[in-house]
């Protein structure tokens, strides 16, 4: 194995090791090298070796096991939905995946909070959707687009939906600047997003429902494209 720079070694091992993991070179369920081998193999100490096993044990991709040794862990049948941003960051492929599931589970956040908003909630909606349209720039106006979507999830008085609106925008976040595409005019993206607003003020659950689908089908199609 190629000994690897001094700077930030812990982060330079860490990233070569997390590598190896999701691209099947370590297999889920098999163990590691001994620690000896594996810091002789890429030319560190085993103390930096142990910092980069200890962040990867908190990513969940490690597991220690006294007296035997270091296992990769099954994430995918062990793992939760706290690593969806970084298997974006390892493989594009993720997105496609994470944006079904957002179009499944946005249009029934919009139906729920249909049903649940509260008057105060419906305001905040409204004047969320304002700032969209207000927003200066394409940036901007994708961050307001996402408070929109985190003040549905609110709405819903249900605390799941609002966990799981915060990991999936989480898991895409680290490579947004590639999904600007529905939010390059602000005008535009308000528009696109009203008919769901209207429909949860008005506490129409199918139309609510409908609407978000429709959006998020839209919105889904454009941000493939720029990535494509």
């Amino acid at each position: 194995m190629e000994a690897l720079p001094r700077e930030t070694i812990v982060d330079v091992l860490e990233g070569r090791l997390r590598e190896d993991i999701l691209t099947g070179r370590h297999p889920a369920g098999s163990y590691l090298p001994p620690e000896r081998t594996l810091a002789d193999g890429y030319g560190v100490t085993r103390t930096t070796l142990k910092h980069a096993f200890g962040r990867l044990m908190q990513a969940g991709l490690l597991e220690t096991r006294h007296g035997v040794g270091t296992r990769v862990r099954d994430y995918l049948r062990l793992g939760g939905a706290d690593l969806l941003p970084m298997l974006v960051r390892h493989s594009p492929d993720w997105i496609g995946e994470v944006f079904e599931v957002r179009r499944s589970i946005g249009a029934l956040i919009a139906e729920r909070a249909a049903a649940r908003a509260t008057d105060p909630q419906r305001a905040e909606l409204r004047a969320l959707l304002t700032a969209v349209g207000d927003a200066a720039d394409a940036d901007a106006v994708q961050l307001a687009d996402i408070e929109v979507h985190r003040a549905l999830a609110r709405a819903t008085g249900n605390r799941v939906y609002v966990l799981l609106t915060n990991t999936l925008f989480n898991a895409y976040l680290p490579v947004r600047a590639a999904l600007r595409g529905p939010f390059m005019d602000a005008r535009v993206a308000r528009g696109r997003l009203e008919p769901v607003v209207d429909a949860v003020e008005r506490g129409d659950e199918a139309g609510a429902r409908r609407a978000a689908g429709q959006y998020l089908t839209a919105t889904e199609r454009i941000m493939l494209e720029g990535l494509s």
